[in-house]
Order: structure tokens, then C-alpha cells, then sequence
């Protein structure tokens, strides 16, 4: 039996997109899973995963000193096959390729794009940072065996020439678990509209929370604030009695959410690789699975999928106005919300669902050239 071990020092072991979707697909696909991740050591679903030490202090100490317990563990592991998803593990890719094993590369996010706005970095130390860190990430692509990236920006591969091989597996839905439990029960008595995912200025929050007060609902937030500072700035708005605030959820709260919602809504800004990308953030697919019309931000590949799916309303995310007229008219107008929410549904069974993207994670991993025993 292959084995295989995933490898990250940033998410949890409970990581949608790495234990729900791509360790628990290749345990079906029959390979031997392990998943080194901060945390406890467990199986679950058929994977092992392998728990290290948390690692306190400042983000520099977590991401080296973690990145480096996180190796340490895998290399006890002796895969075949060796899968790492955050950056500060990509100098261990090239340890693990001198020791003769088959490594991918899961860039989640355009960093060199979002290395750009980290807030955290004083302004031209985001530029000379993300510039080093894209030569850097080149000249390891180069040498890997593989990387996977979610979708192509604006039509474009963002790392053509800077890889060997590059496969687009997108964040969609398990059909499973969203998708299955679904109820129709419009119209709702709630007048709620919900955002689930990282709580952030540039996310639309501020506008968001001020919009929903304009059009007298309640905002149902399952999330972190980021920074925590932003929360303190929120909640000191006279908007924010609208937010309906769950904190951290876990599936089955996010499932809850759903289902209490009127519309889903994700009003990304147009900072950083938001709204470039050609797909959208993991909980616009949600929302479309659970049958939610969805107000999302005006950008090219939105206007796309919505001409042929007619699920969105589409919106300037900046433009208060425009997002309360949204949440009202889907509000006032049932049938036309359900037709909606139903089109997105048919998207996600047709197209946008996880078992489109497994095909495309088994034949990565099949065209490695290690044979199953």
C-alpha cells in the first residue's frame, strides 16, 4: 500500500479542504493516509493523524519552530509520497526530494499576492517580502513533483514556468454533507442573511454589518475576527446590534446557519487576489448547496458562472446602498430567492461539487509513478 502523509503547521487537523476532502479521498482510493498537523494524535475516517506540540509565541517562532516539529514527524512516517500546504514548509520539500520521495506543493492562496497586503508589514517590507518569496516558491516548484492551486486569476496560471506541473482542484462541496441536507421550507420567518469564514475588513465586513442594519435583518456571523482589534472597532458601531455572533463554528454549526439564513452573502473587496480568482471563496459553494440566493461582489468570473446559472445578485461590495436594496429585494421576493437558490443547487450537483475535483487528485497522484502494491 502507497503510503502518503500530509503535512501542515498552519491549519488544524480537522481542515476541511486537507482532512475532509483530500485525506479522506485518497483513503478511499485505497492509499495509507497520515496527516501531521498541530494537535492531538487520532484516528479518524481512516487517517493517522500525528499530533505535535503547539507552538506559542510570536508568528515568525510559530512558523519555523512549527514548521520544523511538523517535519520532524513526518519523516518518521517514511512516505512514498508527501503532500505539504503552507509555505513555511516549502524548505522542507527539498529535504524530503534529496531523500528520494515524491513531494506536492498545495499553495491554498496566492501569497506572493497576499503578502502584499499583510497589515502586519510595514509597506515596502511587503513588497521586498513577497518578491523574495515568490523567487524563493519558483525555485522550489522547480524541483517538486507537483502543485496543486485552487483556480486559474483572471484566465491565468499563476505559476506557468514556475513548476513542473501544476493541477487546479477547487474547494467545492462534499455533495454528502451540505448538499444532503438541504430542506426547502421558503419562505423563512427569519430575516437573516449570514456570512461564514475569516471575519476581516477586507472580506466586507464593516460595509456588511452597516448594510444589514439599513435593511432592518440580522446578520448571523460563524467566524474569527482579524485582527482582534477589528472586533473591538465593530462592535463600538451603533450597526452592529443587527450581528447575530457565533464565534468559531464547526460543521455542523455551519450546516446550522444555513439552514436559519434567508441569503448567503460574500462581498469580498477588490484587495489582493479577492475577486481575481476564477472560482469563488469555499462558503459561496456552500451557500449554494444548502439552496441560499447569494449576494456576492461584482467581478468578471461572477458575472460568468451567474449568466449560466442565475444564482447571485451581484453587487459593488463598497456600496452600502446597493447591498441593503439585495437583502431587501430577496427578501420581499420568495419565489424569485427560491428559483435562485434552486439554480445554485443544480451548479453544485452539475459542476461545483468535490467529487469533480477528487478525479483530478487521484490522477495527480497516479501520474507520480508510485505503484500500489
Amino acid at each position: 500500500m502507497i503510503k502518503v502523509c500530509h503535512m501542515t503547521s498552519a491549519h488544524k487537523s480537522t481542515d476541511v479542504r486537507i482532512f475532509h476532502k483530500q485525506c479522506t479521498s485518497l483513503v478511499k482510493a485505497g492509499y495509507d493516509v497520515y496527516l501531521v498537523a498541530q494537535g492531538e494524535s487520532y484516528d479518524s475516517n481512516g487517517v493517522k493523524i500525528i499530533g505535535v506540540s503547539q507552538i506559542s509565541g510570536s508568528r515568525f517562532k510559530r512558523m519555523t519552530q512549527g514548521a520544523k516539529s511538523v517535519y520532524k514527524k513526518a519523516i518518521e512516517i517514511d512516505a512514498d509520497i508527501y503532500q505539504i500546504h503552507d509555505p513555511e514548509l516549502l524548505p522542507y520539500a527539498l529535504k524530503l526530494k534529496k531523500k528520494g520521495k515524491k513531494v506536492i506543493f498545495d499553495s491554498h492562496e496566492d501569497y506572493f499576492t497576499q503578502i502584499q497586503e499583510k497589515q502586519y508589514l510595514v509597506g515596502f517590507l511587503r513588497i521586498i517580502i513577497a518578491h523574495a518569496y515568490k523567487y524563493y516558491e519558483k525555485r522550489i516548484c522547480k524541483k517538486i513533483d507537483a502543485v496543486i492551486f485552487p483556480c486559474t486569476m483572471n484566465g491565468k496560471n499563476v505559476f506557468e514556468g514556475r513548476a513542473k506541473k501544476v493541477v487546479f482542484i477547487n474547494n467545492t462541496p462534499i455533495l454528502t454533507e451540505l448538499y444532503a441536507n438541504y430542506t426547502l421550507d421558503y419562505p423563512k420567518k427569519n430575516k437573516a442573511i449570514c456570512h461564514i469564514g475569516g471575519l476581516t475588513y477586507s472580506r466586507g465586513i464593516t460595509h456588511l454589518i452597516k448594510a444589514t442594519y439599513k435593511a432592518d435583518a440580522k446578520l448571523i456571523l460563524g467566524g474569527l475576527f482579524n485582527p482582534q482589534n477589528y472586533a473591538e472597532e465593530l462592535t463600538a458601531l451603533k450597526e452592529y446590534e443587527c450581528v447575530d455572533y457565533r464565534g468559531f463554528v464547526d460543521r455542523s454549526g455551519v450546516c446550522e446557519i444555513l439552514k436559519e439564513s434567508n441569503i448567503g452573502v460574500s462581498t469580498l473587496l477588490n484587495i489582493g487576489q479577492y475577486n481575481k480568482a476564477d472560482n469563488f471563496a469555499t462558503k459561496v459553494y456552500e451557500y449554494m448547496a444548502m439552496g441560499l440566493p447569494i449576494i456576492i461582489s461584482d467581478y468578471p468570473y461572477a458575472r460568468e458562472v451567474n449568466k449560466k446559472y442565475n444564482c447571485f445578485m451581484i453587487v459593488e461590495p463598497t456600496n452600502i446602498d446597493k447591498i441593503a436594496n439585495a437583502i431587501n429585494y430577496l427578501i420581499d421576493n420568495t419565489e424569485t430567492a427560491k428559483e435562485m437558490g434552486q439554480n445554485g443547487r443544480r451548479a453544485v450537483l452539475e459542476e461545483f461539487n468535490w467529487g469533480v475535483e477528487e478525479k483530478k487528485l487521484y490522477e495527480l497522484y497516479e501520474s507520480l509513478g508510485v505503484k500500489h502494491e
